[in-house]
């Protein structure tokens, strides 16, 4: 099955750059280049992407922005998408993840890096490393950014998991993978993949990334910074 990428940058070069990558592999295709936000969210419904590689700053409607509206559009819901940073902690990665991205990718990522953010985010799992997802929505939280009244609202939706799922919230929160996870918990892939699965049900997260997310700001997770 080939995966569909959309391309959503205002630098066409970066854009034409992404295009011969992502041509080259035989399970993927580009279906469609935006140079901005609102026009992202017009292709990524006629073009039927899989995944938006989306950057944040852009003129117009931003990333951010177009994210949000990908995130909230049923007709959308099989849409993962890729924000594209500048540097590797932007302040508004932690907002992107809120906002319904999978995860993130700074644009200086090597060739592979990128092609497996792709396959990552198609997949529906968190994007890239689930440790570096923690660690970055740590250091914000940590410094105050993002609470507001979200977080308690969150928490109290904390209350619909089971013991187990929130064992397995946990785990995910901190960096590990489901066979990880099955270890430390002395379960199945399979029962733990079921859990995540489930407790994505019951707090409304798209994938792994804003699991992530929900466990920090609902509490049960408290950030360190080293």
């Amino acid at each position: 099955m080939t995966i569909r990428v959309l391309l959503a940058d205002d630098q066409a070069l970066l854009r034409s750059a992404f295009k011969v990558l992502v041509d080259s592999e035989s399970d993927m295709e580009v279906v469609g280049e935006a140079s901005d936000g609102a026009e992202a969210v017009e292709l990524a419904k006629s073009e039927r992407a899989d995944v938006v590689l989306m950057d944040i700053r852009m003129p117009g409607t931003d990333g951010l922005a177009a994210t949000r509206m990908i995130s909230a559009d049923p007709s959308l819901a099989h849409v993962r998408v890729v924000m594209l940073t500048t540097f590797e902690v932007d302040e508004y990665v932690v907002q992107s993840l809120r906002a319904g991205a999978s995860g993130f990718l700074g644009k200086g990522a090597e060739p592979d890096e990128l092609l497996g953010a792709i396959r990552v985010a198609a997949a529906g799992e968190a994007l890239l490393s689930p440790v570096a997802t923690k660690g970055l929505i740590a250091k914000f939280l940590a410094q105050g950014e993002g609470q507001d009244g979200d977080g308690s609202a969150r928490g109290e939706r904390l209350g619909a998991l089971t013991g187990r799922e929130r064992e397995v919230l946990v785990q995910v929160a901190g960096g590990h993978s489901n066979d990880e996870i099955a270890e430390r918990l002395e379960v199945s892939p399979l029962t733990v993949k079921t859990h995540v699965n489930r407790a994505m049900a019951k707090l409304g997260a798209r994938d792994r990334a804003q699991l992530v997310v929900i466990a920090y700001e609902s509490g049960l997770v408290r950030p360190r910074v080293e």
